[in-house]
């Protein structure tokens, strides 16, 4: 009997309205069928404004498509995913609130006690690298250190679907690197599921078990499917020296390049 997905979006559309005027519309997602098993770490990509955040944001519940099914675990999501962590593109952080509060919001808008996500909250500071740093505000912290904030505020309610939205492309190389490499350090001692959105095609072979391409806009869909066979564990900087990696990226580029280049085409005629 095959395994039930942690998340399945089944024939998803997603159809706006216009700015261009009453009655017309822009469908920004069309009949996408996406999966993601218990355990497997799945990045999506695509070109730019293609339609990638939109279908996170449908896996999130936060967005309710014009057609098809959302199954959570299968069963049929209704409102917000609440098996799922959200990690944003931008920044997510209340400035008001310091880290170590940040990262515990969630553990008391959900009610535990103070002093039991206090502690909580100070574990997974540290398993983040941010020991010490608990009464820091966002002001006062790097971008890198912002962004492992946001992973332990993300993380710390142990969710079973992990899903992040460019969670790095903000960050110089090297710190990018390195958070790519705590995400995959925390993801093989868990084995949740994650669906992961990038632009960036070596990020996602270097971190996935399987990479999904998108067509360019407007109604995309996926187009191809690559599973990512390179041993694990594995250090992002690295594994990009392996000829398996340069042969995968070859392959799935073959695959991406035209829609990188029908999305360019169709932005400088907006």
């Amino acid at each position: 009997m095959p395994e039930t997905a942690a998340l399945s979006l089944e024939n998803i559309t997603c159809t706006f309205a216009s700015r261009e005027g009453a009655g017309k519309s822009y469908t920004a997602v069309k009949d996408a069928t996406l999966s993601i098993a218990p355990g497997e770490f799945v990045s999506v990509v695509g070109p730019t404004g293609c339609g990638k955040s939109t279908l996170l944001n449908v896996g999130a519940g936060l967005l309710v498509p014009s057609s098809g099914n959302v199954n959570v675990f299968g069963q049929p999501l209704q409102g917000v995913n609440q098996r799922a962590g959200y990690m944003f593109q931008g920044e997510a952080l209340m400035p008001w609130r310091s880290a170590l509060s940040n990262v515990t919001a969630g553990l008391e808008f959900a009610g535990m006690p103070a002093n039991q996500a206090n502690e909580l909250g100070r574990e997974w500071m540290k398993r983040v690298g941010l020991g010490g740093f608990e009464n820091r505000y966002p002001h006062q912290m790097s971008g890198g250190m912002r962004k492992r904030t946001m992973l332990a505020q993300t993380l710390i309610r142990d969710p079973d679907i992990i899903l992040m939205d460019e969670p790095f492309s903000a960050l110089d190389i090297q710190t990018r690197q390195l958070m790519e490499n705590e995400v995959l350090d925390l993801w093989m001692a868990k084995r949740k599921a994650v669906l992961f959105i990038t632009h960036d095609l070596d990020e996602a072979i270097a971190m996935s078990d399987r990479v999904v391409v998108l067509s360019a806009g407007p109604a995309t869909h996926p187009i191809g499917e690559f599973v990512i066979d390179i041993p694990r564990p594995r250090d992002v900087a690295e594994v990009r020296s392996n000829p398996r990696f340069v042969e995968l990226h070859t392959a799935i580029w073959d695959v991406l390049r035209e829609e990188v280049l029908k999305g360019y085409a169709q932005q400088k005629r907006v």
